[in-house]
């Protein structure tokens, strides 16, 4: 499917290999893997990685966040994701989900920078952390130039997709301007 594309694209949360053969089963298109459902996803052990990698062929975007919310932490928070993407990325992973903010709700590039020169290329989501940005144009801007981010996983808003409806909405016309290349993956709320 190219950027172009105007097809749905269903991606699907896995938390395990019995998840994902269900959702390949029920039409999914992408997993989103993850453990810790409750914390809105986390990274998971390369061994459910791999478990699901041997279990389904559809693309699979691995989670990069250790900790609940939308701030990396201090720096060994961020030495710590930096060796679980080195550890997936060994074990084969190609494909990523991450996102995070600094104290002043912009993005926080020098630990997205860190994880990138890891994933080295490969395609990313910048997930829902930017549902909290203090300025969501700004961050798509900051963050247009950064390789192989394809995908925004977003509600429009931080309180989900029916008060974000209408951002949603917006942003999806902007669809070419610069910041506003990566697809719109919408969901939070759904």
């Amino acid at each position: 499917m190219g950027p172009m594309s105007n097809r749905v694209l269903l991606e699907v949360i896995a938390l395990d290999a019995q998840d994902a053969v269900a959702a390949r089963s029920g039409g999914a298109d992408r997993l989103e893997l993850i453990t810790d459902i409750a914390a809105d996803g986390l990274t998971p052990p390369v061994a459910t990685f791999k478990a699901i990698r041997a279990a389904v062929d559809i693309p699979l975007r691995v989670m990069l966040r250790l900790s609940d919310g939308f701030a990396a932490g201090g720096p060994a928070d961020v030495d710590a994701l930096v060796r679980a993407a080195e550890e997936l990325r060994e074990a084969g992973a190609d494909e990523f989900v991450l996102g995070f903010l600094d104290d002043h709700g912009l993005p926080d590039l020098v630990t997205i920078e860190r994880l990138l020169a890891v994933v080295d290329g490969c395609r990313w989501t910048f997930h829902r952390a930017i549902d909290h940005a203090a300025d969501r144009d700004a961050l798509r801007k900051q963050l247009a130039d950064l390789p192989g981010l394809d995908t925004y996983l977003t509600a429009g808003s931080a309180a989900g997709v029916d008060d974000g409806m209408r951002t949603l909405l917006a942003e999806a016309a902007r669809h070419g301007e610069p910041g506003y290349e990566p697809q719109l993956l919408v969901g939070g709320g759904l």
